[in-house]
């Protein structure tokens, strides 16, 4: 089961200032962190930092990145399979560093399946970061401005309905081609489920996104999930109005539900097993050459299936 990217960069490239040397402004610290440097230390009411390893299976390990080469390396992967297996444009500095990275990445934990066995190019045992999700708590969100989700998706009202309940952004999602399999992705969401046990997160959200920009050609997938699987009343949040899609392109007794599972991404059906619901109107990201979808998924909707094969406490890939 392959990973489509649930949330990418979309801002529009940089300027750069007269007289600002190039290097010196685009430092690789700068790359990593996004400018915007994270504060160590605790804050007030939240749980200490999830830290040792999430979960195993053979070679492959979950856990979260550990300071700035860490997060380099997921960039890495994510330029490697947004901007040349995927049809992303790197914006000028993307490409100069080969790395995917935004102003969030410094305030986000980031979510890695390494691989122990994985060789070098001289033939040695070299670890490998192989799989990334970038998870961004409503505290970190609050101390930015604001989610990544927001510039596409209003958010506002939905997450002023649910004042007592924690919410975390899912985005920057990808797999290394040759590991798109069950144990990844099985992997990945064991480590999501433990960091949300360990910080008592009530909901996740994030961007799902549909290869290509014509609506017209996704009306059956995007009308089957305008239709069938619609986030509704307390829950329910919409495109921001200057650049909303209309995703009932279809009458509802027009939508052959069957063929409109096919047409879906892996992971906007994986996000539907779970028991999400996504908000009203889409949104065309041009840089990424997607069509974009918010997915919803309180906790507390999730399937119990998969509560009960990941475990209440997470044993399943226990280290």
């Amino acid at each position: 089961m392959a990973l489509d990217p649930v949330n990418r960069a979309s801002e529009p490239a940089r300027q750069f200032p007269a007289g600002n040397p190039l290097l010196s402004r685009f430092s690789p610290l700068m790359l990593i962190t996004g400018g915007a440097m994270r504060r160590f230390g605790n804050i007030p009411g939240e749980a200490a930092p999830l830290s040792g390893t999430l979960g195993r299976a053979g070679s492959l390990e979950v856990r979260l990145a550990r300071g700035p080469r860490e997060i380099w390396r997921a960039q890495r992967l994510r330029y490697r399979v947004f901007y040349q297996e995927m049809s992303a444009k790197p914006d000028v500095v993307s490409r100069m560093f080969r790395r995917d990275a935004d102003r969030f990445d410094g305030a986000c934990d980031h979510l890695l399946v390494i691989d122990h066995a994985a060789r070098g190019r001289f033939g040695g045992i070299k670890p490998k970061v192989v799989g990334t999700y970038r998870l961004m708590r409503q505290s970190a969100a609050t101390r930015l401005g604001g989610f990544y989700t927001q510039g596409e998706f209003d958010l506002g009202p939905m997450i002023a309905r649910h004042p007592d309940q924690r919410f975390l952004e899912l985005g920057r999602s990808c797999v290394l081609k040759p590991y798109r399999t069950k144990k990844t992705v099985e992997l990945l969401w064991h480590g999501i489920w433990a960091y949300l046990r360990h910080h008592r997160i009530d909901a996740m959200f994030g961007c799902a996104s549909f290869d290509g920009t014509d609506p017209d050609a996704l009306a059956l997938p995007l009308s089957f999930l305008h239709h069938h699987a619609r986030s509704e009343g307390d829950w329910s949040a919409a495109a921001r109005p200057e650049r909303y899609v209309g995703m009932d392109r279809l009458p509802a007794g027009m939508v052959d539900a069957k063929l409109a599972l096919k047409q879906m991404p892996p992971l906007i059906k994986g996000y539907l097993r779970l028991g999400a619901r996504f908000g009203t109107g889409a949104v065309i990201d041009r840089q990424f050459g997607t069509t974009d979808v918010l997915v919803i998924l309180p906790v507390a909707a999730i399937d119990r299936r998969y509560v009960e094969y990941y475990g209440d406490e997470g044993q399943r890939y226990a280290a």
